[in-house]
């Protein structure tokens, strides 16, 4: 190998470490500056190798350009070229998310009315994707546009752009219907990250808002993936549309002589003494009295989805239990001749007992379970709020 040869690649392993060198430099200036703000953190972390990458290519790049060479001089700056705008790409990437996560921050969603926080939190996830996928579409143009066949062949595919959108558009029609629709949801605030929603006869939570499908995350831990156009195109129940109290029935059918105004005694001694109920809404109506049976709605309300479903349980087996030990006949039943035998009658069943077997609150699982769908309750932010900030 020629001695000029050997010098160049000194000069370029030189320029290399020197840039490198730099760029650890910077990273440690600004790793300095993160131990004040975390959104400085996450930038140092997320942009250190693309900066150094970036940094030693424009050394390596400068140096060729500068320093004679042989014949290969010519495709290894193509390379490197390449190389170039694939990091740059990387780099702009990267301020794209730290952008992101900096708006982010700036939105908590642990406060109990967090609807516009999960409003902008679906819409800067939805945006930053599609930021990421024109950034990878214009890199890869850009690198294709340094060959010069490719920008002699630039005119032709201008002119036949129009046939081709045509084509691609009838190709890919379900995909760009879905692109669009995932749009729509995050700019109409149809739904939202974390909104509890009723879809295909499914009780769940919004997990995940992409441009093209949407994952809700079932209350028995599943997950249903649908298309975005489904939310755009079929009905489906948003309980958290607006704020996260919502209000539920139980209906129990009942004998015609079961004494109404001790069945609602009952049940405001129940939901009294129940520390789900919100407080808002609790009222016993009969809803319909056709053929053996008469049927009562017992309607209640708590703040939030897993709260509800629970005081829904308790209602409704305290009511069976009362019915049973207070009013047996009252039970629904065939009329025929002759006496019935009487009912077994099972013990009350207390506030504290039904909390054992709750699903969404009285143990930690629960209660973490019920985070997930509801947010923190209010005594987690009691505690957050009388927590000292030292000590987070």
């Amino acid at each position: 190998m020629p001695t000029q040869t050997w010098q160049v690649l000194v000069l370029l392993a030189g320029a290399a470490v020197a840039a490198w060198l730099v760029g650890v430099a910077i990273g440690a200036l600004v790793g300095r500056l993160a131990r004040r703000s975390p959104v400085v953190a996450d930038i140092s972390r997320r942009g250190r190798t693309p900066l150094r990458a970036l940094l030693v290519l424009i050394a390596v790049i400068a140096v060729l350009d500068a320093a004679p060479t042989g014949g290969w001089h010519e495709p290894v700056v193509r390379l490197l070229g390449l190389a170039l705008i694939g990091t740059i790409g990387w780099f702009v990437g990267v301020a794209v998310f730290a952008a992101a996560d900096l708006t982010l921050a700036r939105y908590d969603v642990d406060v109990v009315d967090n609807r516009h926080a999960r409003r902008v939190r679906t819409q800067i996830s939805l945006l930053r994707r599609l930021a990421v996928v024109i950034i990878g579409v214009l890199s890869a143009a850009a690198m294709l546009l340094t060959f010069p066949s490719a920008r002699a062949a630039g005119a032709s595919i201008l002119a036949s752009a129009g046939v081709i959108s045509l084509v691609a558009g009838l190709a890919a029609q379900t995909s760009l219907a879905n692109v669009f629709a995932g749009l729509q949801l995050a700019f109409t605030d149809a739904i939202r990250v974390d909104d509890v929603v009723v879809v295909e006869d499914e009780w769940g939570r919004i997990e995940e808002i992409t441009l093209t499908y949407v994952v809700v995350h079932i209350w028995d831990d599943r997950r249903m993936v649908l298309p975005s156009t489904y939310f755009t195109t079929t009905p489906f129940e948003n309980w958290t549309r607006t704020q996260s109290a919502v209000m539920g029935g139980v209906e129990i059918d009942v004998d015609w002589s079961v004494p109404f105004d001790e069945m609602r005694a009952e049940l405001a001694r129940l939901v009294e003494g129940s520390e789900l109920w919100d407080r808002r809404v609790g009222v016993l109506q009969v809803t319909d009295a056709v053929g053996s049976v008469v049927r009562v709605r017992a309607l209640v309300s708590a703040e939030n989805a897993g709260a509800l479903f629970d005081l829904r349980c308790l209602v409704r087996e305290n009511l069976v239990v009362w019915l049973q030990r207070e009013h047996g006949y009252g039970l629904p039943r065939l009329r025929l001749d002759g006496a019935l035998p009487p009912a077994p009658v099972a013990p009350v069943m207390s506030v504290s007992d039904h909390e054992n077997a709750a699903l969404f609150t009285g143990s930690s699982e629960a209660r973490e379970r019920s985070r997930a769908f509801a947010g923190p309750d209010a005594e987690e932010l009691d505690d957050r709020v009388a927590e000292p900030s030292g000590a987070r």
